[in-house]
């Protein structure tokens, strides 16, 4: 047992230094580029490094973006454009929400057949027609305003 410890521990520091060999690169007579372990004789050739290189580090999204308008506007332009920004965001989280709870609706009105609502202060049930009406009108509120 001893001994197979020893030579796989032998057998795998070796491995590593003859992954780490040098490995030469080199341009013959007829222009094409060649590879390996041993430099050509009476030819000049390059030595390459075959370590892993690290990884670079990732620039930030700031740093890689491009120059955006309100970096390079005035400041009143910078603040009516973030304003703006804001709205459209409002309005784009106010229609997630509304197509939700159409979906919401609609899941319900697929699966209830009782369904009841409110009219005038009092519950009253729909009937199979105004159900049917309802899941019509619901669908075609999603497909209008949903992606």
């Amino acid at each position: 047992m001893r001994r197979m410890i020893i030579t796989s521990s032998l057998l795998l520091a070796m491995s590593a230094t003859a992954m780490a060999s040098q490995v030469y690169k080199w341009v013959d007579a007829q222009g094409v580029t060649h590879f390996g372990a041993q430099p050509p004789q009476g030819q000049e050739a390059t030595s390459i490094n075959t370590a892993t290189p690290q990884p670079k580090p990732v620039a930030s999204e700031e740093k890689k973006a491009a120059p955006t308008f309100e970096s390079i506007a005035d400041p009143e332009q910078a603040a009516i454009d973030k304003k703006v920004k804001q709205e459209i965001a409002a309005k784009e989280a106010e229609r997630k929400k509304y197509c939700t709870d159409m979906r919401t609706n609609l899941a319900q009105l697929q699966n209830n057949p009782r369904v009841r609502v409110e009219v005038d202060g009092e519950l009253r049930r729909l009937n199979e027609e105004e159900r049917q009406a309802r899941i019509s009108e619901t669908q075609k509120s999603i497909t209008d305003n949903c992606k």
